[in-house]
C-alpha cells in the first residue's frame, strides 16, 4: 500500500543523481530487514484483532461490522497520509524518515499492548490505525530508497526482491496473528509483548540502511492533498507506462483487500475451519504474490518489462471468477488462491522506480 505516493514520489526526485551501489550491499538489505519486520508486525497485530472478533461468539451482522471496521481503520490512512508521506520523502532524507516511522510504530505497539492486556478492543484497533499510518508515512521511502540503493539496471531485481520480502512477511504474519488469537486466547497481551519486541528490531534494522540525502529539501507542503494528488495524476499520465502500471498497482490492492476481508469469514462460514487454518488460506494467497513478484524480476532480467502488467491483471480476475463459480474445499480453495496470487507478478515488480 501506498504505492501511488511511492511512485509520484520518485517522479519528483528524478533531478536527483541517484546513488549507485551493487545488489547485495548492506543498506540494500537493511532496507528489506526493515521492511519485512514492519508487514510481519503489521499483520500479525490485524490478524490478531480479526481472530479476536471471529472468536466472540457475536451475531454475523455485528462479527462482519466489526470486519469491515477493521479493514476501514487500517485502510483510510493510506489514503490520507501517502501524500504527505511522498513530501516527507522527499524533503527530508528517506533513511531518517524511515527511523523516525520505526519509532512511532514503537508507541502505536505500545498502546496495542495496552488494548490487548485490558480487553480494550476500541483501545486496540485505534492502535492498529495508527500502525497503518506509520506504514502509510513509510511507503513512499520505501520505494524510493531503491532507486537510491541499487542501479538502474537492477531495479526490477530489487522490486521482485522486495516484494517477495513483503509477502513472505505478510504469509508468516497472518498465521502467527491468527495463531496468537488462538493460543493466547484471554491472555492476548503476551502478543503484544512480541509486536514490541519486533518493533525494537525494527529500529535497529532501520540504522543500517546507507545515508542518503533529501531528494527536495526546500519542496512546499501542499495542504490540498486532493490538488496534489490530482496534480501528480497529471503527471503521470505523461508516461503512459507508468500512468497504466500505476492503475495496474491500484487494481493490485484493491483485490487483494477485498479477498482478504473475504477469506477471514470465508473459511469458517463456507469451508467450516477455525482461524489457523482460515490463516493459511490468506497466506497461500500471499505465497502465490510472492513466487509472481520474484518470478517477474527474473523474466524482467535487465530491463522493464511493461507487457506483463495487463495479463497480470488479466489472469488476476479470470481465476477470481474460477474460485467464485465453482464449489471447493480447502485444499481446492488453497491451490486456486496460490494461482491468484500467481497471476499478478508484473502489477508489483514492473513498477517503474
Amino acid at each position: 500500500m501506498g504505492s501511488l505516493s511511492a511512485n509520484t514520489s520518485t517522479i519528483s526526485q528524478s533531478t536527483a543523481t541517484p546513488i549507485q551501489g551493487e545488489p547485495g550491499r548492506r543498506g540494500f538489505w537493511a532496507l528489506i530487514a526493515t521492511q519485512f519486520q514492519g508487514a510481519f508486525s503489521d499483520n500479525i497485530l490485524r490478524n490478531l484483532l480479526l481472530s479476536m472478533i471471529v472468536g466472540m461468539q457475536m451475531k454475523a451482522a455485528d462479527r462482519e461490522m466489526f470486519i469491515s471496521v477493521v479493514t476501514f481503520l487500517f485502510s483510510v490512512p493510506f489514503l490520507i497520509l501517502s501524500m504527505p508521506g511522498g513530501w516527507l520523502a522527499d524533503r527530508f532524507s528517506k533513511r531518517r524518515i524511515t527511523i523516525w516511522t520505526k519509532g512511532m510504530e514503537f508507541g502505536s505497539m505500545l498502546l496495542a499492548t495496552a488494548g490487548l492486556m485490558n480487553h480494550q478492543l476500541w483501545l486496540s484497533l485505534g492502535a492498529l490505525t495508527l500502525v497503518a499510518s506509520q506504514a502509510a508515512l513509510f511507503g513512499p521511502s520505501k520505494y524510493g530508497l531503491l532507486p537510491e540503493l541499487l542501479p538502474e539496471k537492477s531495479l526490477s531485481w530489487g522490486n521482485g526482491v522486495i516484494e517477495l520480502g513483503t509477502f513472505l512477511a505478510i504469509i508468516v504474519g497472518t498465521v502467527a496473528g491468527a495463531g496468537m488469537g488462538e493460543r493466547f486466547q484471554d491472555h492476548e497481551q503476551y502478543a503484544g509483548y512480541v509486536l514490541l519486541g519486533l518493533s525494537v528490531l525494527g529500529f535497529v534494522t532501520s540504522l543500517g540502511i546507507d545515508r542518503v540525502p533529501a531528494a527536495a529539501p526546500g519542496k512546499p507542503f501542499r495542504v490540498n492533498i486532493v490538488g496534489d494528488l490530482w496534480k501528480q495524476i497529471g503527471i503521470m499520465r505523461l508516461n503512459r507506462a507508468l500512468f497504466l502500471a500505476v492503475l495496474g498497482n491500484t487494481y493490485f490492492w484493491f483485490l487483494g483487500s477485498l479477498l482478504f476481508s473475504t477469506i477471514v469469514v470465508y473459511g469458517p462460514d463456507v469451508l467450516h475451519v477455525g482461524q489457523t487454518k482460515t490463516g493459511y488460506l490468506n497466506a497461500m494467497l500471499a505465497v502465490g504474490i510472492g513466487l509472481g513478484s520474484m518470478a517477474a524480476g527474473w523474466i524482467s532480467d535487465n530491463k522493464i518489462e511493461y507487457g506483463l502488467i495487463p495479463l497480470g491483471s488479466i489472469g488476476m480476475t479470470c481465476t477470481g471468477f474460477a474460485l467464485g463459480i465453482t464449489p471447493h474445499g480447502m485444499v481446492g480453495s488453497a491451490i486456486l488462491l496460490g494461482m491468484l496470487g500467481g497471476a499478478n507478478p508484473a502489477v508489483c515488480a514492473e513498477l517503474p522506480m
